[in-house]
């Protein structure tokens, strides 16, 4: 079982945002190939390419179910996202290897900054335009279950299965985050 740290918990900065910091092992161009190149990013968040520039597509191809031997099945109130599920954006900032931002699912955005420390990585994740307090309780339990993917695949960890991962986030998060 993975121990989740007090620090790698989602902060609620405004009630429509949520920012994570995670310090991750380097350099950081090898953080930023797992941000912009599919394949990688594939394995810990979703395929699909980005285009390289401001104004690019940022197209994405989710198959959660898969990020790990662990196939597990979404629970039923996320059965519309079993199997391969496609979101579209627009690049917003590309600025390698520092800076990703690009819109998500409609009108949120979701932005990425690499900071190099030593031999180590500090990703900071800002996610924004949450529209509503179950949106941003499902947000913070995905994109901490997706960061503590990407931890373990840069440590050489098998993760755990996504979708229970997710249901136990998503959990912490409502009891953590108070009902505005």
């Amino acid at each position: 079982m993975q121990v989740i740290l007090m620090t790698d918990y989602g902060v609620v900065t405004e009630p429509t945002s949520i920012r994570f910091e995670r310090l991750l092992p380097g350099p950081i161009t090898r953080i930023w190939s797992y941000l912009t190149d599919s394949e990688k990013r594939g394995q810990w968040f979703s395929s699909g390419p980005i285009e390289p520039k401001v104004g690019g597509k940022a197209e994405h191809v989710f198959n959660n179910g898969k990020l790990s031997k662990h196939d597990d099945p979404p629970p039923e109130k996320y059965a519309d996202h079993a199997g391969e599920v496609r979101s579209e954006g627009r690049v917003l900032t590309y600025d390698p290897p520092y800076a990703l931002a690009y819109t998500f699912g409609g009108d949120m955005e979701v932005r990425f900054e690499l900071t190099s420390q030593g031999d180590k990585v500090l990703l900071v994740l800002t996610h924004t335009r949450l529209t509503s307090y179950d949106m941003l309780t499902r947000i913070a339990g995905g994109w901490h279950t997706h960061l503590d993917i990407l931890a373990d695949r840069l440590s050489g960890r098998e993760p755990p299965a996504f979708w229970k991962t997710h249901a136990r986030m998503e959990a912490e998060y409502q009891a953590r985050i108070p009902r505005a």
